[in-house]
């Protein structure tokens, strides 16, 4: 049973380069084929990825279901792990214990693996998806899915975001089982503000979608206060201690200890 990955990326060619060494030479073992699914990357990318010996394929009109959609059609393997260029694997069983889970379970239909603290928590806490879908559902940064199950219930293109987590909770409806397991993977990313901004956008639309978290007046100004208040707090505390900073090193100027 051997795995396709999929990297999405845009302009991100060293990340990528990281991802793709990782991967060759980690795991070779572990996966049949690397395809790197490229948004109109205007740096060298497509360079980069042949230098590993991946596919590389440009997709234009880039959406999040869409995209996961067009990535999974060109894999060939039963079971599909998706990546972004900035997130990769880091547990040396990685993909084992993820080929060990869809062959325990003929009715897997997706794995979140573990990135942060609340994954380890919801994992050791046993957290199932059926719980809570949001939490414990499938992120596609570092998850895995059935090719087969995703040819039966593909991938919405008409939401903003979320589609992991819309595909998890409708395809728990249609019955299948989506699980937690203990695959560690790193997911490391500096956003800029407008990257941000972008996100936050998208996650308005889904949450609004998926979750029916509504807006309103009071909310908006609620949190557009909360966060000014969160900057003149942060900003003051960064001044308290950068003039203590200064204090204590003209203290030690003065007040030096003998040296060893």
């Amino acid at each position: 049973m051997m795995i396709s990955v999929i990297i999405r990326a845009k302009n991100q060619a060293e990340a990528l380069a990281f991802s793709l060494r990782n991967l060759t030479e980690r795991y070779s073992d572990d996966v049949d084929e690397i395809i790197v699914i490229d948004n109109l990357s205007s740096d060298n990318s497509e360079v980069v990825t042949k230098q590993y010996g991946a596919q590389f394929v440009t997709i234009e009109n880039f959406s999040y279901g869409g995209s996961a959609n067009f990535a999974a059609q060109q894999t060939k393997c039963p079971i599909v792990v998706m990546f972004s260029a900035h997130s990769y694997p880091v547990s040396h069983d990685f993909f084992k214990l993820i080929k060990e889970k869809f062959q325990n379970n003929s009715n897997l239909a997706g794995l979140r693996c573990l990135h942060n603290p609340n994954d380890y928590k919801n994992f050791i806490n046993k957290v199932s998806t059926k719980e809570d879908p949001n939490k414990s559902g499938l992120i596609f940064s570092g998850s895995a899915f059935s090719r087969n199950v995703w040819e039966k219930h593909p991938f919405r293109e008409d939401v903003a975001t979320f589609e992991d987590k819309e595909w998890t909770t409708r395809v728990l409806k249609a019955g299948y089982d989506i699980e937690l397991v203990a695959s560690i993977f790193c997911y490391q990313i500096q956003r800029t503000k407008k990257q941000l901004f972008f996100r936050f956008k998208n996650d308005m639309v889904g949450n609004y979608q998926l979750w029916h978290q509504d807006v309103s007046f009071f909310s908006a100004s609620k949190v557009v206060l909360m966060s000014l208040f969160k900057v003149f707090k942060h900003g003051c505390v960064d001044i308290w201690y950068a003039i203590l900073r200064y204090l204590y090193t003209l203290k030690f100027l003065f007040n030096k200890p003998d040296k060893f």
